[in-house]
């Protein structure tokens, strides 16, 4: 018979079963502690002594309300999102630790896109800021494949104007001096005024090449990052092509209408439902998810579908 079976003599009854169960399943939670915080024996040719990682990482503390060396500000991060569940796996504890360690209030929402038109960025943005709430006073338009790498960019209150996190000199793929994508910062009154973006780009691109129309005939002055050193290498860019392709066919006149500036829509008129809003953690990261259902005039945008 097997070893541990000569511990007990005679035949086993449950109750002996059930104690060498529970004595395994004691020591290999001992174990797993013991590995993690280092305090254990080696592992694979680990150096003994090397620090080991927490399992899982532990998420960074909420800040008590009355906190003051968090500020008095509230991040809604807007992340436009459908069916790139391996990015947001990464994305959402990463933020959260990010914006954490830089002691910025935040609340990040997913903005999921579940009807059956073509991905639309600018509307779901304009959904998220109609459903962040009161508690959150400036918002971050932010796309869920690009990570901050440098811990000296600025994520704080944009009192001063609309500030452009991923500008053209650090992003690792778009250079252009009107480029405001990626991630940008608005204060909530300053995203009102611009009457958020137009909602007639379904498809991949221009929507942000409109929106810095938007925000020069609001009057406002795009500010960018200074004194960072780092580059094309500021942020890590998730997205691979080659695995997942993005949706940029024209259809009909949508070539033609995606240089135009929507002077009529916006945050005025888009359309949609909110099927569900969950609460969730990743990784003991925060989060909540909507679950969008927006809407289509294919009298207005027929190249909404690919029909």
């Amino acid at each position: 018979s097997p070893p541990l079976l000569r511990l007990f003599p005679g035949r086993l009854s449950a109750f002996p079963l059930f104690l060498l169960a529970l004595l395994l399943g004691f020591a290999s939670l001992l174990w797993l502690q013991l590995s993690c915080s280092g305090e254990g024996p080696s592992l694979g040719g680990q150096e003994r002594g090397a620090p080991r990682q927490p399992c899982p990482p532990a998420a960074p503390p909420q800040p008590p309300p009355d906190e003051p060396s968090w500020g008095p500000h509230r991040l809604a991060l807007l992340v436009p999102f459908r069916e790139r569940f391996e990015e947001l796996l990464a994305f959402v504890p990463y933020m959260h630790r990010f914006l954490s360690s830089k002691r910025i209030r935040h609340h990040i929402f997913i903005l999921n896109q579940v009807d059956h038109f073509r991905f639309n960025r600018a509307s779901l943005i304009n959904v998220g800021f109609l459903e962040s709430g009161n508690d959150t006073d400036y918002i971050a338009m932010h796309d869920v494949d690009l990570l901050p790498l440098n811990e000296h960019l600025d994520y704080s209150f944009p009192e001063a104007g609309p500030f452009h996190v991923a500008s053209p000199e650090l992003h690792p793929l778009y250079h252009y001096k009107t480029y405001v994508g990626g991630i940008l910062l608005l204060t909530k009154q300053h995203y009102e005024l611009c009457n958020g973006m137009s909602n007639r780009f379904w498809g991949w691109g221009r929507e942000d090449d409109e929106f810095y129309r938007r925000i020069k005939g609001a009057g406002l002055q795009v500010r960018r990052p200074s004194g960072i050193t780092t580059g094309y290498e500021t942020f890590q860019h998730l997205h691979d092509p080659a695995w997942r392709k993005r949706d940029q066919k024209r259809i009909a006149a949508q070539k033609q209408e995606q240089f135009k500036v929507d002077r009529e829509g916006g945050l005025n008129n888009v359309r949609y439902r909110v099927e569900s809003r969950t609460d969730l953690s990743v990784a003991g990261a925060p989060c909540t998810v909507l679950n969008i259902l927006l809407d289509c005039d294919t009298n207005e945008t027929p190249w909404c579908t690919f029909g």
